[in-house]
């Protein structure tokens, strides 16, 4: 009788222990966040690597790599990505547009490429404001010099503008349908380059580009749904702050879940030390 009651004294002590499932926060990338679903990291990381821009907007929408997660039609598939291109003196400016219907286009980010005098070439990746919030812009530092640019400074360069549509796209392309946010995550992150550096920051650098953008913006998504900009959705003032939001709240959980184990823990061998007492279960003394 004494090992059964050994256990539910265990038990008991147990229960009062503050390990339960109710004290541990767990924070979790919110499912219908618009921005969880296009990183523009890969964005840059991908550009950097392809040999022009057709290129680049297949290696966007190659359904073996899944770069988008974007659904913002509500079709239950991924949205195909077009790029379109403007081009004055030494700027180019290229736009990622998602397709949603005919004729229906949203913006999801711009590249921003710029040289100067000397031929040093700047390039910005920025997210669309309604989709990301203002001022959300990676800065790639590449660590072999894109073939891309190659291209871009030729005499008879022509701006790319991307030939397909809703319901007319390449044939290698089909939809799929949009991953959970934490297998999107995971599967993006092995698509950027490691090796690359992507600064985050707040300017623009190219005033060119920007001025650029204002007339050719395309914001289809937004006019549908005037209500979900990113800082109505978000407390966050854009995606790099909601980001550090998560994180610190990670963090805290993370600490909180360490802190439960230990005091868990303690508790089993306080609890065994008291039922080794209550039970005279002493070690026995060799003569």
């Amino acid at each position: 009788m004494k090992t059964p009651l050994l256990i539910f004294a265990l038990f008991g002590i147990l229960g009062l222990t503050p390990i339960s499932a109710q004290n541990v926060t767990t924070v979790n990338a919110t499912s219908n966040e618009i921005s969880d679903n296009l990183d523009l990291r890969a964005v840059a990381s991908i550009f950097g690597e392809a040999q022009n821009l057709e290129d680049f907007e297949r290696r966007i929408n190659d359904p073996r790599n899944k770069i988008s997660n974007l659904d913002l039609n509500f079709d239950r598939q991924v949205d195909y990505l077009r790029v379109i291109e403007a081009v004055e003196n030494n700027t180019h400016l290229i736009i990622l547009q998602a397709v949603l219907e005919r004729d229906v286009y949203q913006d999801v980010a711009t590249i921003e490429v710029e040289r100067d005098r000397n031929n040093q070439v700047q390039v910005q990746v920025v997210g669309d404001v309604f989709m990301y919030g203002p001022n959300y812009i990676y800065e790639p530092v590449f660590v072999r010099r894109p073939v891309i640019y190659n291209m871009f400074w030729l005499n008879n360069y022509n701006p790319y503008f991307s030939p397909y549509y809703f319901n007319y796209y390449p044939t290698y392309y089909y939809a799929w349908t949009p991953y959970p946010i934490y297998r999107y995550r995971r599967n993006v992150h092995v698509h950027i380059n490691q090796h690359n550096y992507y600064n985050y920051c707040t300017d623009r650098r190219s005033s060119r580009a920007v001025a650029m953008y204002e007339t050719r913006r395309n914001n289809g998504y937004e006019r549908q749904h005037p209500n979900q900009a990113f800082t109505t959705r978000n407390t966050a003032t854009n995606r790099y702050e909601l980001e550090q939001t998560r994180n610190s709240g990670r963090r805290v959980a993370d600490a909180g879940i360490r802190s439960n184990t230990s005091i868990g823990s303690e508790s089993v061998r306080s609890a065994t030390a008291t039922t080794n007492v209550r039970n005279h279960n002493y070690p026995k003394v060799l003569e």
